[in-house]
């Protein structure tokens, strides 16, 4: 098995979670007791057009604080959006930051929350602990089941045209995640099913990560996300409208977070930063994209831990000897996307295979991930897997 922690580890997380269907309707006066009693939303326009931020501005209104909403985020938020929503923060002196949407809305919603109150420069805090300031509070309330943002310490930026970055430290961290179901009711099929299996991604490389702070805890956390993942993806596609099925979805999204906030996530995501930095392809769905390809070749290093994984997320694979039950996870992953109604070769997102070399290139910017791979991959190795994938 990889890492244990024996040679110590730290372990980080969101300092509150609160986890129930339709709190958001009660949450304000919580918020205006904690955290002050002016707040920036930092959401979506089609959020806001589908009335999802609706009940957090009245529970606010009603528990006697107010609220400027910032709706501009886009997928693969651009720096300058960043710095547009610390500008609102700042102009309208909030008292604590709301993030209410996907992973972009999170993500966004923490660099206003540090850039609002520290005097840092956001070109001077991209990588692994460069922040030194302080933020204003911070509640994220996430509306997918995917990213597992609401207890990350990461937030992962578009520079230039397609270059993806990441400040991380362990002040992004909301004082706050807030998980109701209720948000999720409304996502499409396809948005459910790539986000469920970008929080088996999660999991899956938190529980395999060679970093040095894999740990026990994250590892028992990537063991019942996949669990509650893969007992309930294949319904919450099917029917979005079960409460119990979309929490279930959002706990499991939410304890991956966990596991790989601590014990850091690899190639998967390595290997699918440039399908969504150049082609837009969104998050979850460029890591669906080349999953089976990456976990192929990782397999000769780690394919004892994938076999003890394959269990968990598919019940009857228990049934599988052994030594057989690696290869049959990696087929069973693959056809799951497909039984999902996603996408899974690279040439079905626009991708020519002309393009291949330049993601491999640009695959290896992402030291900060691929240093986390149980199996060293170089460039030779990107090409091989995207070709794999196309």
């Amino acid at each position: 098995m990889s890492g244990t922690g024996s040679g110590g580890f730290s372990f980080h997380s969101t300092k509150a979670i609160v986890c129930e269907p339709n709190v958001v309707e009660g949450l304000g006066a919580r918020l205006v007791s904690d955290f002050g009693k002016v707040f920036q939303i930092v959401t979506d326009k089609g959020l806001v057009a589908a009335g999802l931020v609706e009940p957090l501005c009245q529970s606010i209104v009603e528990a006697g604080g107010t609220y400027v909403i910032f709706d501009e985020v886009v997928a693969d938020p651009p720096a300058d959006l960043v710095l547009k929503a610390k500008a609102q923060a700042r102009e309208h002196s909030v008292d604590a930051v709301l993030g209410l949407g996907g992973g972009s809305s999170l993500d966004v919603a923490k660099l206003s929350a540090l850039l609002a109150k520290s005097e840092e420069e956001l070109d001077d805090i991209y990588g692994v602990g460069m922040v030194k300031g302080e933020r204003l509070p911070l509640v994220l309330l996430p509306t997918t089941a995917g990213t597992g943002s609401e207890v990350t310490p990461i937030s992962i930026i578009t520079v230039g045209e397609t270059e993806k970055k990441g400040v991380v430290s362990p002040v992004l961290l909301p004082d706050l995640a807030v998980l109701d179901a209720a948000l999720t009711l409304g996502l499409p099929a396809h948005v459910t099913a790539a986000t469920g299996i970008d929080a088996m991604v999660h999991a899956i490389e938190a529980y395999t990560s060679a970093s040095a702070n894999n740990n026990p805890i994250s590892k028992v956390l990537a063991q019942q996300a996949l669990l509650l993942l893969g007992a309930n993806i294949e319904a919450a596609v099917k029917d979005g409208s079960d409460l119990h099925v979309r929490s279930d979805m959002l706990l499991g999204s939410l304890l991956a977070g966990q596991a790989f906030a601590n014990s850091p996530v690899a190639a998967v995501h390595a290997l699918a930063y440039p399908i969504g930095g150049i082609f837009h392809v969104p998050h979850g769905l460029s890591n669906a994209l080349v999953l089976p390809h990456v976990m192929r070749f990782n397999m000769p290093v780690c394919g004892a831990d994938y076999a003890a994984l394959a269990p968990l997320i598919f019940a009857n694979l228990a049934q599988v000897p052994e030594e057989r039950r690696c290869e049959a996870l990696i087929d069973r992953l693959a056809a799951l996307a497909q039984d999902l109604g996603l996408e899974t070769r690279l040439r079905e997102v626009g991708i020519g295979q002309e393009d291949l070399p330049r993601m491999a290139k640009d695959a290896m910017l992402q030291t900060r991930l691929l240093v986390n791979n149980p199996r060293a991959v170089s460039e030779a190795d990107a090409l091989a897997i995207y070709q794999a994938a196309w």
